[in-house]
């Protein structure tokens, strides 16, 4: 299952882009989540326009790996659970 770290992630759309199962959406970060982002996270979440890649069907994971090579900010990790 992909985890992605907010105070990483930029919002580019390269796990996007690579997935084959449709795991991943880039959009605005939630309220919740922002408040959570540590100082550096915030300004960088303000510095490219508060968005982030989701995982709204993590379900339909076959942990491939696509997305971790992927991603240039390395914020995506594979979680077994």
């Amino acid at each position: 299952m992909p985890v992605v770290d907010f105070n990483r992630c930029e919002g580019k759309d390269a796990c996007v882009a690579v997935c084959p199962y449709d795991v991943f959406e880039v959009r605005k970060i939630d309220p919740s989540d922002y408040r959570d982002l540590s100082f550096v996270g915030k300004i960088k979440s303000y510095v490219h326009g508060g968005m982030v890649a989701y995982t709204p069907h993590a379900d339909q994971c076959r942990a491939c790996g696509l997305c971790v090579k992927a991603c240039p900010e390395r914020a995506i990790k594979l979680v077994k659970i």
